[in-house]
């Protein structure tokens, strides 16, 4: 019985040994702090704080998180907070490709490199809004009212993606548009709801409301085939109604942006798997499929080498629209 007794026992000891490297894996002991790179009510402020409610929710973590929004100098104020926090693993950065992007074109006081990479979490879509009552239906009669009159084009941050895609349309349609930057997309919804700009190319969660309540509508969507078919927004359609940009004359097929996610630079390895393991748990949830639908985004997860490999190609992309639009490239 003694014999048995110390088997079970050393058994015991064997399995609680194998366990201790995951027990003891780096967890956070204070609150956290999640930085959006943008104003209130834009898609990576409605990112960041997505991911906070299926944490909290979840209990994905002990500890307490609270969003702050730093989207000052198109976003480079969160960016350049994240730099000064090197070592620094309670500040989670939530951005976009204007993590890369900025640096390559703006004099600002970081780079990517700063930072530390955790992951691409979805792919956002573009479409072209404008207002209600706009007299043009399709993006063809768009490009013709624009090559007639000069339109002033509403975007979040300034060389950043909504900008380099207004440059595309301005290229492929052979209008001028007169690009106008807001903190985010949400505060572009606001300003073409009120007539103070003719268009903006927002993301669909950044203008859902705004096409729900009536004041603007998306003319096109600037993807390859049709948005996926969801729930109805209007009473009588979905993003799955609105045509590609490419059906109806504007020839650029697809144009998305990246929803990213980064810690300071300097910290540890382990501190860094923390977070990429907690965003892997953040997507497996049912409410992430429904935030996924509700904003029509295109779910992925891109980290470790596949992400380095996607910044770089998106640079090369960066880099011949920056030389033909003359911005300052480093």
């Amino acid at each position: 019985m003694r014999n048995t007794s110390t088997y079970l026992l050393s058994a015991a000891a064997i399995v609680l040994a194998g366990m201790a490297p995951a027990s003891a894996a780096w967890q956070p002991q204070k609150p956290i702090e999640f930085v959006a790179t943008a104003g209130p009510g834009g898609g990576t402020d409605n990112l960041a704080r997505a991911v906070q409610n299926i944490i909290t929710k979840y209990k994905l973590t002990d500890q307490p998180i609270v969003v702050v929004n730093k989207g000052g100098g198109s976003g480079a104020e969160g960016y350049v907070y994240g730099k000064a926090s090197a070592g620094d693993p309670y500040k989670v950065i939530f951005g976009t490709s204007n993590a890369w992007q900025q640096p390559l074109v703006s004099k600002v006081a970081f780079n990517y490199t700063d930072l530390t990479p955790i992951a691409a979490m979805a792919q956002d879509e573009f479409l072209l809004w404008v207002k209600q009552d706009a007299p043009y239906k399709t993006a063809g009669d768009y490009l013709k009212a624009a090559a007639a009159n000069e339109f002033k084009m509403g975007g979040a941050q300034s060389k950043d993606t909504d900008e380099v895609l207004t440059r595309m349309i301005e290229k492929i349609g052979h209008v001028k548009l007169t690009y106008i930057p807001f903190k985010s997309g949400a505060e572009a919804a606001v300003q073409l709801a009120g007539g103070h700009i003719d268009s903006h190319i927002n993301n669909p969660s950044e203008s859902l409301g705004q096409w729900r309540g009536g004041t603007q509508r998306p003319l096109c969507a600037f993807s390859p085939k049709r948005l996926p078919q969801g729930a109805k927004i209007t009473a009588t359609e979905g993003w799955s109604d609105v045509p590609t940009c490419v059906e109806q004359g504007l020839d650029i097929a697809q144009y998305e942006q990246p929803r990213t996610v980064w810690l300071p630079g300097k910290v540890t390895p382990e501190q860094a798997a923390f977070y990429v393991d907690l965003m892997k748990k953040v997507q497996a949830t049912p409410e992430w499929k429904d935030y996924i639908e509700k904003t029509s985004q295109v779910d992925t997860f891109l980290t470790g080498d596949a992400l380095d490999k996607f910044i770089k190609q998106d640079l090369e992309h960066l880099k011949q629209v920056a030389s033909e639009q003359g911005w300052l490239i480093k």
